[in-house]
């Protein structure tokens, strides 16, 4: 107890009263294209522009970013947010990745999307991006959802969605938790919620604008594995964690334009979604792994195959 106490005051320590130095954790996107990475690193003092930060460099070869012989990747600091663990004036930086001459390296998608968002005609347009990210928490040495008998199954699906109750509502801590950190770091989280499976929830981020929605969902996610880590479970994005009547995990994408939230927008949403239907297929192997588990007709989707869309009109006062 002694020992346990000492690390707690340990981590606890306000830096502020010692140094002007803060800690910097660089996080970037992993070769999977769904793991996250991270690594420390000291300043002499608080920065707030990405720009005044240095590049730092990282092994690809160990991440399934480059191969053994030229491993170097440097990571290039973009966006900043308030580092919820550590406090004062630490930070955590999102970065993207590059060669030592300054290519962006295949697993780097940001830096085609901030060549898209950067057009005029894109930036004039105003992008919104809501994004609802579902998540599965499981049981470290069992890999089995929270509140689940280990082996066994809970009852079926129907009590769990936005539910109150300890028999229905499972690590509540770990997800309020979460969304005070997400708000602490200046990220836009709009909401929580739990999901139709147990030991399944969801957040929101956004309304964002353009790029900006990819860089805080990307943070909102490391905060999230971050405290799961201290809590002892395991995050999963898997978009189908249990086999069998239970609904699967997806990030639903809200968007709209200037133009579609305008005076005689529905029409051009019905445009954009006939522009849709005509790469569906393109666009269904861009979304990862696995969704021909999730997306099959069944439990609130639509058959990965096929193409369809629905309207629904919000009345905002």
């Amino acid at each position: 107890m002694a020992s346990a106490s000492l690390l707690a005051d340990l981590l606890n320590l306000n830096l502020s009263d010692f140094t002007e130095q803060v800690i910097a954790e660089y996080i970037w996107v992993g070769g999977s294209g769904i793991d996250i990475r991270s690594k420390a690193r000291t300043l002499p003092g608080p920065v707030n522009d990405p720009s005044k930060l240095p590049k730092w460099n990282f092994d690809g070869s160990s991440t399934g970013q480059a191969p053994g012989e030229d491993s170097e990747v440097i990571l290039y600091p973009q966006a900043i947010f308030k580092d919820p663990f550590r406090g004062g004036d630490n930070i955590l930086v999102m970065c993207d990745c590059y060669t030592l001459a300054g290519e962006p390296i295949p697993s780097n998608k940001r830096y085609d999307a901030v060549r898209i968002f950067s057009h005029p005609d894109v930036a004039s347009e105003d992008p919104w991006y809501g994004i609802e990210q579902e998540y599965t928490l499981l049981q470290k040495d069992v890999n089995w959802p929270v509140g689940w008998p280990v082996g066994g199954y809970p009852g079926p699906q129907g009590p769990y969605y936005c539910s109150v109750g300890a028999d229905k509502a499972f690590a509540r801590d770990v997800v309020n938790a979460h969304y005070k950190a997400c708000l602490y770091s200046g990220i836009n989280i709009s909401g929580i919620n739990g999901e139709v499976m147990p030991g399944q929830w969801e957040f929101q981020v956004g309304p964002c604008v353009g790029i900006s929605a990819a860089d805080e969902l990307w943070v909102a996610r490391y905060i999230l594995e971050r405290i799961t880590e201290i809590a002892g479970l395991v995050l999963s994005f898997d978009p189908k964690p249990v086999k069998g009547d239970w609904n699967g995990t997806g990030a639903h994408t809200n968007y709209s334009t200037k133009s579609m939230r305008s005076e005689g927008g529905y029409e051009l949403i019905k445009k954009a979604i006939e522009k849709l239907s005509l790469r569906h297929a393109e666009h269904i192997s861009a979304y990862g792994d696995g969704n021909e588990r999730r997306l099959t007709g069944r439990h609130e989707t639509a058959d990965m195959n096929t193409f369809k869309w629905v309207c629904v009109i919000y009345y905002l006062t």
